[in-house]
C-alpha cells in the first residue's frame, strides 16, 4: 500500500522501501524508559514512559534527537511488541505513555492499542505536522496531545525544516487535537487528558515566535496551555544559526505571551540547553 500517513504524502509502499520519514514496513525504536524532562503534569513524580521512534516526516536542520530522526538504525519492532513494551512501562510506575515522533508509525501504534490499552493515559508527542484526517482518526487511542508548533512563517518552517506548508498543517491539526480533549487532571495534577501546545524559541527568530503566539491567540484563544521551550541546542549542521539562545529573546517571547493573555503558560530555565537533556538512544 502506498504511505499517507503525513502531509509529505509520498505514497511510497513501505513494504519495499523506506518513506521521506526514513521508515519502513516495521515500527523503529531507539528508547524505552521512563522519562523525567517533559512539563510537570507529563513527568510527575514518577516519570513519563517514553518511547522514542526512529526517522521523522520533518527534516529539522537543528534536530536534538538527529542520531535517531536522521538514522533510524533502532530496533525494529512488531505492534505486539510494542503492547508489551507499553505493558512493561505501565508496570514500572509511568505516569503515561508518552509517544515521541509517532506520526509515520501510527497505524502500528494504533494496531498495538488494539491489542493491549493500558490503564494510564497515551501522549502523542508530536512535531505538529500531521494531517487533520489522521489526528481524527486517533481520537479514540490518545488522551493527551503534546505537539509543537514551530513556526508561524512558512518561509522559514522552509528553510530551517524543508516544510513550508507547515503553519497551516499544524494549525490545522492542533485545531483538530483541542476539538478532541479538555484539559483534565488528577488530584496530584498530573494530566489525564488535554493539549499543551509546545513552542521552542529559536534563536534569532523572536518574530517567528511572536507570530506563533499570535496565531495561537486568532484561533484557538488565550485559554489554551503553552508551553515555551528555550532549550534549542546547537548540533553539527545548524547552519546560519547562533550558537545559544539569549536570555533577552526568551523573555522577549514570555513577555508576549503574557501581553497577549496566556495565562497557562509553563517557562522553562535557560539552563534546559544542555545535551545530557537529549536521552541516550539505542542506534547500534
Amino acid at each position: 500500500m502506498s504511505c499517507k500517513l503525513c502531509p509529505n504524502l509520498c505514497e511510497v509502499d513501505r513494504a519495499r522501501g523506506v518513506g521521506l520519514c526514513l521508515a519502513g514496513g516495521k515500527m523503529v525504536i531507539n528508547r524505552a524508559a521512563l522519562h523525567y524532562y517533559e512539563e510537570p503534569p507529563i513527568s510527575g513524580t514518577r516519570g513519563s514512559g517514553t518511547v522514542f521512534f526512529g526517522g521523522c516526516t520533518m527534516k529539522c536542520i537543528y534536530c536534538q534527537n538527529y542520531l535517531i530522526s536522521r538514522r533510524p538504525s533502532g530496533k525494529e519492532c512488531t505492534p505486539k511488541e510494542l503492547a508489551e513494551i507499553i505493558k512493561r512501562l505501565e508496570g514500572e510506575g509511568a505516569h503515561n505513555i508518552n509517544l515521541v515522533t509517532p506520526t509515520h508509525f501510527s497505524d502500528g501504534i494504533k494496531k498495538a492499542l488494539d491489542i493491549y490499552r493500558p490503564r494510564i493515559p497515551i501522549v502523542y508527542n508530536t512535531s505538529g505536522y500531521e494531517l487533520k484526517s489522521e489526528i481524527e482518526a486517533l481520537e479514540d487511542y490518545v488522551d493527551i496531545y503534546l505537539p509543537d508548533f514551530k513556526y508561524s512563517d512558512s518561509k522559514l518552517a522552509a528553510e530551517l525544516s524543508g516544510r513550508p506548508r507547515y503553519p497551516e498543517l499544524a494549525l490545522e491539526a492542533i485545531g483538530a487535537m483541542l476539538s478532541q480533549k479538555r484539559n483534565r487532571y488528577d488530584s496530584q495534577g498530573i494530566m489525564l487528558e488535554g493539549v499543551i501546545i509546545r513552542h521552542m524559541v529559536i534563536p534569532g527568530e523572536v518574530p517567528n515566535s511572536i507570530g506563533v503566539l499570535e496565531a495561537i491567540l486568532k484561533h484557538f484563544g488565550s485559554g489554551v496551555t503553552l508551553s515555551l521551550m528555550s532549550q534549542f541546542t546547537p548540533i553539527e549542521g545548524c547552519g546560519r544559526l547562533p550558537v545559544r539562545l539569549k536570555p533577552i529573546e526568551y523573555k522577549a517571547v514570555v513577555a508576549k505571551a503574557e501581553k497577549l493573555g496566556f495565562s497557562d503558560v509553563f517557562i522553562q530555565e535557560l539552563s534546559s540547553a544542555k545535551p545530557e537533556y537529549t536521552p541516550p538512544f539505542d542506534i547500534d
